[in-house]
């Protein structure tokens, strides 16, 4: 079995520390260039705020439902049943997760360019590959150490933003970079379009928060604890990114972000000339973080769905001195460096469809609520979402309008990802076969 050992600090950190890794650092160019505007800057920002506190304020009750380890897969089994919480872990292996990885791995490499300037694409994917393989077997070694390595690389990458928010209020010259909040000019022609490509790195930057979901398994007092660190996590976020989008834009012209792939280096070092570089640290440790928690949590799914007899049985085998799901960890370490090695050159193209996939099924996570208040009323809940069933709707309705937006806007990732679904079908069945014949049913 699991060892419950994940506190309300240690879990508000996975939380944290899931969504800050290198989409702060990476995407605001994206997001300036669909919307080069100040204050629809701050807005699409202040927006995927609002849809990650509506969603961790969703989730908070089925997290006080269902405290299981596995998090999101339990709340799309209850409602929908075994094949949908399937799919979303088939997904998660493959695309979801996996993706993330990939696109992270190639992240971290890039900014260790700045060190190391004459390292070319074989270098990068080995030093990506490395890192992603390395972090998976630090996690297998404990999750008391997955906590401890989420505490302290999470509190590292907040005091370096807070460090880029303090030197831009301190440094900026108004004259020099003026901010304009007035609507009647820059505005885009197709404004809600364009608000909504603007999310694709957005909802990629906030995407995390329901990681706390995924371990609740090992976490103590997980009815209490998961939905405060959701709920935590998202407030955290949402006002690091603003402050932090602020800071980049009182630093910089707004056509300079949007033509900057490494926003944060060149606004620092318009106020010392090694700025730069010393963002590159910060981000690469921030990076380096975010990669150490997303290899430690989303494993526990397939752990679950193993259990279930729904996956290969030997992703439910728990190492038998440091308790964790070294089976299912090893996996998906495998997987993203086959994702990496097929898509590490295209980053934007990674954050696309990794980013459609997990929204759509966040969005049928968020409409569980409601499925579950009425196939069951009595199941206890230590939580109910505040502002029922606005709050939910909220997060369901934005999260839909996105799904189906970028299935029109970028068609040809979308797709990638959902022709996996077809497949993930036949393997379910195939799975509940396995698991229903009466020699294993027996066994399980």
């Amino acid at each position: 079995m699991l060892r419950k050992r994940l506190t309300l600090a240690g879990l508000t950190m996975i939380a944290v520390g899931s969504c800050i890794g290198s989409g702060i650092f990476v995407t605001p160019y994206e997001v300036v260039r669909a919307v080069p505007h100040h204050l629809l800057v701050l807005l699409v920002w202040a927006l995927g705020g609002l849809i990650a506190l509506t969603g961790a304020l969703t989730f908070a009750e089925l997290g006080g439902m269902f405290h299981r380890a596995g998090g999101v897969y339990v709340f799309l089994r209850e409602a929908y049943g075994e094949l949908m919480g399937f799919l979303y872990g088939w997904v998660i292996l493959l695309v979801i997760n996996t993706g993330a990885l990939a696109a992270l791995g190639v992240a971290f490499a890039e900014y260790m360019r700045f060190f190391f300037p004459d390292m070319n694409q074989a270098a990068k994917s080995a030093l990506a590959i490395g890192t992603i393989l390395g972090l998976t077997g630090l996690n297998i070694a404990g999750v008391h150490i997955s906590q401890a390595f989420a505490k302290t690389f999470t509190g590292l990458k907040l005091a370096a933003i807070g460090a880029i928010i303090a030197a831009a209020l301190w440094w900026h010259a108004p004259e020099a970079v003026p901010l304009h909040f007035d609507l009647h000019e820059g505005v885009p022609d197709n404004l809600v379009q364009a608000l909504l490509v603007a999310l694709i790195g957005v909802l990629w930057s906030f995407g995390g928060w329901h990681h706390a979901t995924y371990v609740a398994g090992e976490a103590i007092e997980p009815q209490r604890t998961v939905p405060r660190a959701m709920v935590l996590g998202a407030l955290i976020v949402t006002l690091t990114y603003v402050l932090v989008n602020l800071a980049y834009m009182l630093l910089l012209p707004i056509e300079a972000i949007a033509a900057s792939e490494r926003v944060a280096g060149d606004a620092i070092a318009t106020i010392v000339p090694w700025g730069g570089k010393l963002v590159a640290v910060a981000i690469a440790l921030s990076i380096f973080g975010t990669i150490g928690i997303y290899t430690m949590t989303a494993p526990r799914i397939y752990y679950a769905m193993a259990r279930d007899g729904l996956f290969f049985r030997r992703l439910a085998e728990v190492h038998p001195r440091w308790r964790t799901p070294v089976w299912a960890m090893a996996t998906q370490a495998a997987w993203a460096v086959v994702v990496l090695l097929f898509w590490g050159g295209f980053f934007g193209k990674i954050i696309t469809y990794v980013t459609f996939m997990d929204i759509a099924f966040m969005t049928l996570a968020g409409a569980s609520v409601f499925v579950l208040r009425r196939k069951r009323p009595d199941h206890p809940r230590p939580y109910r979402v505040w502002g029922y069933p606005f709050t939910p709707l909220f997060f369901v309705l934005i999260s839909g309008a996105f799904v189906l937006n970028t299935l029109i806007a970028r068609p040809v990732q979308a797709w990638a990802g959902l022709a996996l679904l077809g497949p993930g079908v036949l393997a379910f069945f195939r799975f509940r076969k396995m698991r229903d014949a009466p020699e294993v049913r027996g066994r399980l």
